[in-house]
């Protein structure tokens, strides 16, 4: 282990093992159906809007501003582990040749959002700006540029302040990015090299301070066990991650649901769904995600087929991951102790999810409204849910 290559190759190839593992359940077959019409549906308004929108339109700061705040958040990718604050100290004076490894990669992990979001935004300046072709590649490089500055100004900042304020920076980044792309769009170059050259120099002071100081692993560990994190809770929307475990909020707002519930011993498995779907992150945060992914294609793409197709699929995710969610818990429960016949739960979570999709539905429809046949979309959610609940099998019988 004591070549930091060798480190770098097996901890990549596990990252990107793990990531490979979980994201084949993300993008499973009717989900990658949702994405091409979802995608093919925004296409066709993209191109629409821009045969009506108006030469006065703002399109450079828009396309500055989104491309400029994506570009700041440049986390770098470390892959260290928490046992490396100790293993890795005889290590340190080389450390840098890792580091350039784990920027690198960084850089190339990051950079293509940023590419895309800027292509995406060509048609728009090409209708709105009198930009060339050649002014159009130029730019690109500019971005590409400054995406560089940011992921080697990020890690830099975190490196000599263990993280501190890193808010401020990130702004600051920001700022100066958004203000670089949007003088490189309305072609004032000199203001452009300005901009650079003040990144440039805001790098190169960070990196003297770098040299001064030991590598702050326990920062780095932290950030890296969040980011992995932040990637598992991601998956978990999908798939059941065994070592994940979500945390729990009261959302006292949503006491009065409870209130649905009677009061009596045949209603406890009820009250303990109602409770545990509202109070667990994961559980009530998937609902919320998907459903906000419903209404907002039903209020922006004007395609009813488009929304009922992805009212469908969303209805059929929402509904089964939900179920398994609710029915597979291994974990031990009080009403295992209570007289409590074993279909009891299978009915809770049956009348949690029906509630729940039904309030979807409704969401759905309202965002809807302005399309024709504007009721179809929730009756195909709540078609869809109570025939996905139905047909599939129940989880806590396949464990038994």
């Amino acid at each position: 282990m004591n070549n930091l290559q060798e480190v770098w190759s097996k901890r990549f190839n596990h990252y990107m093992n793990e990531v490979q593992k979980y994201m084949r359940f993300v993008f499973t077959g009717h989900l990658a159906l949702v994405f091409v019409f979802v995608l093919g549906a925004l296409g066709y308004q993209y191109s629409e809007w821009l045969e009506a929108v108006d030469d006065t339109f703002p399109a450079e700061w828009v396309v500055a501003s989104v491309v400029g705040f994506i570009m700041a958040l440049s986390r770098p990718v470390t892959l260290l582990r928490e046992p490396d604050q100790v293993y890795l100290l005889p290590l340190e004076s080389k450390m840098p040749f890792y580091f350039k490894k784990a920027l690198t990669y960084t850089l190339w992990s990051q950079i293509g959002l940023v590419v895309i979001l800027y292509l995406v935004a060509v048609p728009l300046l090409r209708t709105v700006t009198e930009l060339s072709s050649s002014q159009i590649w130029l730019i690109l490089i500019v971005i590409i540029i400054l995406k560089y500055l940011n992921v080697h100004i990020e890690f830099n900042y975190r490196y000599a302040n263990r993280g501190g304020n890193l808010l401020i920076d990130r702004i600051a980044r920001m700022f100066l990015s958004i203000l670089a792309i949007e003088s490189a769009l309305t072609l004032s170059y000199s203001f452009v090299i300005i901009l650079l050259v003040l990144l440039i120099a805001y790098n190169s002071a960070l990196a003297k301070k770098v040299k001064e100081q030991p590598i702050p692993y326990e920062h780095f560990v932290k950030a890296e066990q969040n980011r992995m994190m932040g990637f598992y809770r991601f998956a978990n929307y999908f798939t059941d991650v065994p070592h994940l475990h979500g945390s729990i909020r009261r959302r006292n707002w949503l006491n009065f649901v409870y209130n649905l519930v009677p009061y009596s011993q045949k209603s406890a498995q009820s009250y303990l769904v109602y409770r545990t779907f509202i109070r667990t992150d994961d559980h009530f945060y998937l609902w919320v995600r998907l459903t906000a992914i419903s209404a907002i294609v039903a209020l922006f793409v004007n395609i009813p087929m488009i929304t009922w197709i992805v009212a469908a699929a969303l209805a059929f995710a929402t509904t089964i991951q939900l179920k398994y969610a609710l029915l597979s818990s291994g974990d031990f429960r009080m009403d295992r102790l209570y007289p409590i016949e074993p279909n009891q739960r299978n009915q809770a979570v049956r009348k949690v999810l029906r509630l729940f999709m039904v309030i979807q539905a409704v969401i759905v429809m309202l965002c809807s409204i302005g399309q024709p046949l504007f009721f179809i979309p929730a009756l195909i959610i709540i078609a869809v849910s109570e025939a996905t609940y139905v047909m599939t099998k129940d989880p806590s019988v396949e464990t038994e």
